[in-house]
Formats: structure tokens, C-alpha cells, sequence
């Protein structure tokens, strides 16, 4: 454990922001460049297994990526024996503004920055596997960042084994071991619900699940039908990946645009 105040390479650390199974996250300021950042930095006892290269794959991988709604990779390095990923450093996570009340704009603003994120991945044939509110995080002016691949895999060769994701927001053939682009529509599916009625739906994900109710008072039709498709436990009837959703949602955006009422109370 780092302490408040350590040097450590050039990183001043400041705060323990976030431990988890993998890493450890912490808020330091870079005393060459003057900056704030996040520094993830895994456990020491990963370091002499094959999780090692997944973080070093999460490297390569995050800089393929190349898009304003996911989060950059600053720096990726050993630092006394430790391997040490640096990105900026947002204001807040997702999962800690879902602690508040959201206005349906602002879940709106959200959503749709959270589908190009995802859509972009995908285009790249990348499928993230952890999609959750604590991986995308928030940046001044309302920007919404997706982060964390690290057990993201490349190409659908690669993800027959993994049954890798959260608790509460894997889709039930992740569960099984056999995720897909389509998997991570559905986690995406499960954080706009819960975004709007406060409710995480859970097994069987059966329609409509609790907190549809304030749902209906908070969102269009269309857009419910467009998370009820995005929930559907059959893959054949939930959207292929987040490219198809990203199209439903565009239409649905020109669909409130065309009416001046409709348009002032979500858009």
C-alpha cells in the first residue's frame, strides 16, 4: 500500500481512490508534467502471473482506441517493481453520480456517449467483458469516459473461456462462459434501467422487471423499447452489438428532435 505524500517514480501519491481483486487505483499528481492523474497498479502477487500480460494486453489494446468517450492510457510502466498504468483523472465515477437522483437529459447526455464508447470498441472487433458504472467515468462538461479492458479480449477466438465480468451486470451467456459484442449490449442495457428507475433488474430478467413503473414516467417509449431490446435474455432478439444499438438510439434522438415538446424534456 502506498502512502498520502510518497514519492513514487514522478507521482506524488495523494489518495487511495479504489482497491478491487485485480488493483489497486490511486489519485497522484505527476511532478513533471504538474498534473493530477490516476494511477491503477496491480497486485503485487499478479505480477508473476498470466494476469500480468492481460494488464499489458488492457495497454496495447486501450491504444488502439482512439475515440473522445473512452479513456487514454498517459503512461504504462515498472516503477520499483511494480507495473503502473496512468490515465487522467476524472471527477467522479458513474457509479458514484448514480448515488443521486439524474434528470432524464442527463441520463440521455450519458447514455449516448456511453453507446459511441462501446460502438467503437466493437468496430474494432474488441468486446470489453466488464461493463459497469464503476468503468466509466466522468470528466468536467458532462463527459463520459469508458475505461478498464483489462479483461477485455480481442476477437471471438479468444472468448469461448472467459465467464470473466461483474457480479449484477453480466449477461446471463457471459455467465457461461460465452460472451459476445452483444453481451456488453446487455450490461449497457442493465446500467441505463437502473440509471433511470434506480432499479438493477436481476435473473430471469424477465419484462418488465421492478422500477418499470419509473421508467415510464422518466424516459419515451422508444427509448424503453430500445433497453427492453438491449435486455432480451434470447441473443437473437437483442441488438448484434453496440452499432446496431448506437443506430436505434440515433433514431430515436431524430425521433424527440422532430417534436419541440418532446424535444425539451429529454433531449
Amino acid at each position: 500500500m502506498l502512502r498520502p505524500r510518497q514519492l513514487f517514480g514522478k507521482y506524488r501519491i495523494v489518495r487511495r481512490l479504489a482497491q478491487g481483486g485485480f488493483a489497486v487505483v490511486y489519485e497522484a499528481l505527476d511532478t513533471i508534467e504538474g498534473v493530477r492523474v490516476a494511477l491503477k497498479i496491480p497486485h503485487s502477487h499478479l505480477l508473476k502471473s498470466e494476469a500480468l500480460a492481460d494488464f499489458k494486453r488492457e495497454v496495447r489494446m486501450t491504444g488502439r482506441l482512439d475515440h473522445p468517450n473512452i479513456l487514454p492510457i498517459k503512461n504504462a510502466d515498472f516503477i520499483e517493481d511494480h507495473f503502473v498504468i496512468a490515465s487522467a483523472l476524472g471527477e467522479k465515477s458513474l457509479a458514484e453520480r448514480m448515488k443521486s437522483r439524474m434528470s432524464s437529459r442527463t441520463v440521455f447526455r450519458f447514455a449516448e456517449q456511453m453507446i459511441e464508447a462501446i460502438a467503437h470498441a466493437h468496430r474494432r472487433h474488441i468486446v470489453h467483458c466488464d461493463i459497469k458504472p464503476d468503468n466509466f467515468i466522468l470528466f468536467p462538461g458532462g463527459k463520459v469516459r469508458l475505461t478498464d479492458f483489462g479483461i477485455a479480449k480481442i476477437s471471438f477466438r479468444t472468448l469461448s473461456a472467459s465467464g470473466a465480468g461483474t457480479l449484477g451486470y453480466v449477461a446471463p451467456e457471459q455467465a457461461l462462459g460465452r460472451p459476445s459484442k452483444s453481451s456488453d449490449v446487455f450490461s449497457l442495457g442493465l446500467i441505463l434501467f437502473q440509471m433511470l428507475s434506480r432499479e438493477l433488474p436481476r435473473w430471469p430478467f424477465e419484462w418488465p422487471p421492478p422500477g418499470t413503473a419509473t421508467l415510464r414516467r422518466k424516459f419515451p417509449p422508444e427509448g424503453i423499447e430500445l433497453i427492453r431490446r438491449a435486455l432480451e435474455v434470447d441473443t437473437r432478439r437483442r441488438f448484434h452489438d453496440a452499432n446496431h444499438m448506437r443506430a436505434a438510439f440515433q433514431q430515436l434522438k431524430q425521433t424527440l428532435t422532430t417534436s419541440p415538446r418532446r424535444r425539451k424534456r429529454w433531449l
